[in-house]
């Protein structure tokens, strides 16, 4: 923060393997994945951040991580003048050989970061989602509250509670009764029967308690050393846990369709809807907005180019892509090319992506430096992709990096 308000220091959860999101997480760390045509996953949890005046930040990695330090480093330079900046860091194995075994695990490995800056509260985000947050919003709420930690929820239909943190919250609506990892058959809420409050992965923590629960939690031989499935049940317990209410934040430059949007885009289904919000004439994720902008690199690319009759329609298209097909509710990150005849429909293309000459797509997800032969077709044959690709429970087609079409 800001000079004369509370010290806080920002640490992002960015060792996740994604092993939902293959093949595109077979070469890279979860948050390094591609979104929306020119960000990555960690784009989003970064620039609210910055936005909210966090400017200390340190990137804790582990899977798979080059890409994404390479990112970070390429991207998120700060001003060294001012002390800010954003930094990768990677297992450093300070507590022995050994890698973290879970995310409360990795903070405590960690805890040099924290007594190095000495904040008066740490911001623990996840690195994955897809949303726009105002955090100062939520610190003011964990400071006027006196909480140990305060963890943000956001309302989801009870009947997808198994893929989340569930928060209880007691009859004040604000300290946490009980924090149930991912339960099959949670009680609604009060007010609204048929949904739950469904953790984010965001926690603000007053340091101290911080610090003193992940050193009870390294001395527990039951603990799964995770953040939802150790931390916050602990501080529940000893009545230190409140809740922080992600309907209530605001941002400028938001518009009623997308106030309080958040994806988990854990899953090739959810990526896939994620994107597809995106090009809607109101698209319900607005990428365009100044306001409250998310930041990345940007490509020293030429703008994109339709020749040849090339045509685009209720879609993204990135610079460097060269279109002389026709493209239709898709998203297409810098240097696709499409050339004539072919048809790309309700598909996410990765950089560098081929498609040849009279070739069809459909419905599908292709990873960077893929090549579609002239011909070649993916959406098409329902049998014949599943003998060759990757296809989710929803249908959605995923090539990997460079994988061959036949």
């Amino acid at each position: 923060m800001r000079r004369g308000g509370p010290s806080v220091l920002g640490i992002v959860l960015a060792g996740g393997e994604g092993k939902r999101l293959m093949p595109l997480t077979a070469d890279r760390a979860k948050p390094a994945v591609t979104f929306g045509g020119t960000y990555r996953l960690v784009d989003f949890v970064l620039s609210n951040l910055v936005n909210g005046d966090i400017l200390r930040i340190c990137v804790l990695t582990q899977y798979k991580s080059h890409s994404l330090d390479r990112h970070i480093t390429t991207t998120w330079r700060m001003s060294s003048l001012l002390g800010n900046y954003v930094t990768p860091v990677p297992a450093q194995q300070r507590l022995g050989p050994r890698w973290y075994l879970g995310s409360a695990d990795a903070i405590l490995q960690s805890l040099n970061l924290v007594h190095d800056e000495q904040p008066d509260h740490v911001a623990v985000f996840g690195a994955d989602h897809v949303y726009r947050m105002d955090p100062r919003q939520m610190l003011q709420q964990h400071i006027e509250s006196g909480a140990g930690v305060t963890v943000a929820g956001i309302r989801v239909p009870r009947a997808e509670s198994s893929s989340f943190g569930v928060i209880t919250p007691a009859s004040d609506g604000r300290r946490v009764e009980r924090f149930l990892e991912k339960p099959a058959d949670p009680p609604g809420l009060p007010d609204d029967p048929e949904h739950v409050f469904a953790s984010m992965g965001n926690y603000v923590f007053t340091t101290k308690t911080l610090i003193d629960a992940l050193h009870r939690d390294a001395e527990d031989p039951h603990s799964v050393h995770d953040m939802g499935g150790s931390i916050l049940p602990q501080l529940t317990e000893r009545g230190e846990a409140q809740l922080y209410d992600f309907g209530t934040n605001h941002v400028p430059g938001e518009t009623s369709r997308d106030q309080g949007y958040w994806r988990d885009v854990g899953t090739l289904d959810a990526y896939y809807d994620a994107h597809m919000d995106l090009i809607a004439e109101r698209p319900a994720f607005n990428l365009y907005t100044r306001d409250w902008p998310i930041y990345t690199h940007s490509t020293q690319l030429s703008p994109a180019r339709f020749n040849a009759g090339g045509i685009a329609g209720e879609s993204i298209i990135s610079a460097g892509c060269l279109i002389r097909g026709q493209v239709t509710r898709s998203v297409l990150s810098p240097g696709v090319r499409v050339d004539p005849g072919a048809v790309v429909q309700g598909s996410v293309l990765h950089d560098n992506v081929h498609i040849g000459r009279g070739a069809v797509v459909r419905g599908a997800i292709l990873d960077k430096n893929v090549e579609v032969p002239p011909g070649a077709t993916i959406g098409v044959n329902p049998e014949r992709d599943a003998e060759l690709y990757t296809v989710s429970k929803g249908g959605v087609i995923a090539l990997g990096k460079g994988q061959r079409v036949p």
